[in-house]
């Protein structure tokens, strides 16, 4: 198998469930089902970009990946080994290689420490520098992030959103990970500073043959990054397939409404179809029989809500859907 194809992560029925809690006593009377049975796979130097509505577990899914947050059952094997049978020390040591950049950098940074502390402070916990190293390691990757070297000495107050996201992603690379999950790290972002971070992102990964879970709610961005597209609904994955395949050839229902309601900026194309949504996402609490998008759904059967659709791979290879329709 050549190193490209090899699986980085690979994720395997995966369920992370919170319970409710309520009462004196505390009891557990119901549990939201975040993520419900996801399985994944990401190539080394693989962008698989993740796409869904607000609230389906997308975050929960990555924090679960990175054992951030830890799956109520499910696997996890990451370059082969099995983070569940990892011990603490070693799960801490196994964290160099995966990193998280997350979505808002005003709360993911501490604005108490000047920048180059916020850098190497990865580097200083796994002792991989020593304190006469840390100022020109933290110089080095804000050079690499596109950043003054003279930022170390700034607080967090005193930096744009998009200097602070650099910042961010300069504290992911700092331990040289092979894996980074990406959670919506654009959103708060101007378009011309989404175009230069994805720019960046994916010269980064070319370079240094990253792997990405690339969270996004911004369709036309995960087109441009991603190698391939996971649609997640309601902690379940609904459709996976090759950027170009999944946009092309859209077949779950869901994935037919969501790219429908992408911009575009061909005026021929100003009277297309959109596919409009009726009512909101159920509730993870209590999600729907069979079919979980069916309540929703312009073309669904009897069996629609009756049976669970298994994903399965269709006569494209590499496109797998969950639907008793296609």
């Amino acid at each position: 198998m050549a190193d490209k194809d090899r699986p980085l992560v690979v994720v395997e029925n995966l369920c992370t469930h919170f319970p409710i809690k309520t009462g004196v006593f505390k009891k557990t009377v119901a549990y939201v089902r975040a993520v419900d049975g996801v399985s994944l796979t990401i190539r080394k130097g693989e962008t698989v970009g993740l796409v869904g509505e607000t609230g389906c577990g997308k975050t929960t899914l990555g924090r679960s990946i990175l054992w951030l947050q830890k799956p109520t059952s499910g696997r996890v094997y990451f370059d082969g080994v099995d983070l569940d049978k990892l011990s603490d020390g070693e799960l801490r040591s196994k964290r160099q290689d995966m990193q998280m950049i997350f979505e808002n950098p005003y709360s993911s940074i501490d604005p108490g420490m000047r920048v180059g502390g916020i850098i190497t402070e990865p580097l200083q916990i796994h002792n991989l520098a020593g304190k006469d190293e840390l100022d020109d390691r933290a110089r080095e990757l804000l050079v690499l992030v596109g950043l003054d070297a003279d930022m170390v000495e700034r607080y967090p107050s005193e930096l744009s959103g998009g200097q602070r996201q650099r910042v961010e992603l300069a504290r992911a690379l700092a331990l040289r990970p092979s894996f980074i999950v990406c959670d919506n790290p654009l959103a708060h972002l101007d378009v011309s500073m989404q175009a230069q971070l994805t720019q960046m992102l994916t010269w980064l990964r070319d370079w240094r043959q990253l792997a990405y879970l690339f969270i996004a709610h911004d369709l036309a961005l995960v087109r441009r990054i991603s190698h391939r597209v996971a649609v997640m609904y309601l902690g379940q994955i609904v459709e996976s397939a090759e950027t170009d395949e999944l946009f092309d050839n859209p077949l779950h229902p869901y994935t037919q409404a969501l790219i429908s309601a992408v911009p575009v900026p061909d005026p021929a194309e100003r009277d297309r179809k959109v596919l409009l949504l009726p009512g909101e996402p159920p509730s993870p609490v209590d999600p729907p029989s069979g079919c979980r998008f069916h309540p929703r759904c312009n073309v669904a059967v009897n069996r629609c809500n009756q049976s669970v659709p298994e994903l399965r791979e269709t006569d494209q290879e590499g496109h797998e859907v969950a639907c008793h329709l296609v």
